[in-house]
């Protein structure tokens, strides 16, 4: 299983994420820029160029015409992906941690994070059908979360929710309508660093810096499965139907790395069994720790973004798909 090695950012990535046939793979970091790569032989399509910022997040829309990103310059930008085109920036009095499109594409949710004084806000944006014109400026909900800070967000099932991670471990479920909480659960003991779906969004994995991951139901919140390492995640994501596999990532925290190996540091993607909960293969590489992962739609592939400043795409022998797991 040789990786590719993608070399297109010279800061520590954030965010890496596929479009939905899997052939394109966008990345973002701390060096203001924003990447698309060809995922089958990572050669880089081209740039997207605008922010000021260190950019922590990004998403594209099912039909790939669309791309947002979310910047610590304080701006969200609305991208069109086949000429790089910036067509909206929205703009905010705090940084941008987290962005996504919703199932039907007509809305984005973006989450600011507080600082200096103002608070934090989960805010709604419409985008009709990917027509530029009809992009209002003016966001169509802006709600301002009690309690714990949120970290990661994503849309449910039909877009009926918000599910969201916050700092103190929690996750709740928010109504879109009124920004007000359905449930909530605390889940973990330290603060969520990444929280994805499920391809129809019905559970979804969390991870933290607890040292853990978990699968949970979307609509009740329970707790389904638990896979717990031995050092801090920062990224988490499930498997397609190829294989009953989530694969997590992590490592010891960046300013420790100068004081120890890449094999100390634990910077390793970890393949568990998403059924059964056991832990079946780690893949190496990077040389500090590993801060996103994404899955291929397909399950053929997958890659993972370091602290190192380089994303890693790994294709899977036909081995794999063939291994069975002996209980």
């Amino acid at each position: 299983m040789r990786p590719i090695l993608l070399q297109g950012h010279e800061r520590s990535l954030t965010q890496i994420k596929y479009n939905r046939e899997g052939d394109l793979l966008f990345s973002v970091s701390k060096d203001h820029v924003v990447n698309a790569w060809f995922s089958h032989n990572g050669e880089r399509l081209g740039t997207y160029e605008g922010h000021i910022g260190a950019v922590w997040t990004v998403d594209v829309n099912s039909s790939t015409t669309l791309l947002v990103s979310g910047s610590a310059d304080n701006t969200a930008k609305l991208w069109d992906v086949s000429n790089g085109k910036c067509l909206k920036s929205w703009e905010f009095n705090t940084a941008v941690r987290r962005v996504q499109f919703s199932e039907d594409d007509r809305k984005i949710l973006l989450v600011t994070e507080p600082r200096m004084g103002f608070p934090a806000t989960l805010q709604i944006f419409n985008v009709e059908n990917g027509v530029t014109e009809n992009v209002s400026s003016e966001p169509l909900a802006v709600f301002h979360p009690e309690g714990p800070k949120i970290t990661v967000a994503a849309w449910g099932y039909l877009d009926k929710y918000i599910v969201v991670g916050r700092d103190n471990g929690s996750v709740a479920l928010m109504d879109p309508h009124t920004g007000k909480y359905i449930a909530d659960n605390k889940v973990h003991e330290a603060t969520l660093t990444d929280l994805q779906m499920s391809t129809d969004r019905t559970y979804f994995i969390t991870a933290s810096k607890d040292k853990s991951a978990k699968i949970l139901e979307t609509k009740t919140l329970q707790v389904l499965k638990t896979y717990t390492t031995d050092t801090p995640l920062n990224s988490a994501a499930i498997m397609p139907k190829v294989q009953e596999f989530v694969i997590v990532g992590g490592g010891q925290e960046a300013m420790d790395v100068t004081r120890t190996s890449s094999r100390q540091g634990k910077f390793e993607c970890r393949f568990w069994h998403k059924i059964l909960e056991e832990e079946v293969g780690r893949v190496r590489g990077h040389f500090g720790p590993i801060n996103t992962i994404a899955i291929h739609p397909d399950g053929r592939s997958f890659a993972s973004g370091g602290e190192d400043g380089y994303v890693r795409v790994h294709h899977f022998d036909e081995d794999f798909f063939t291994f069975k797991f002996q209980i």
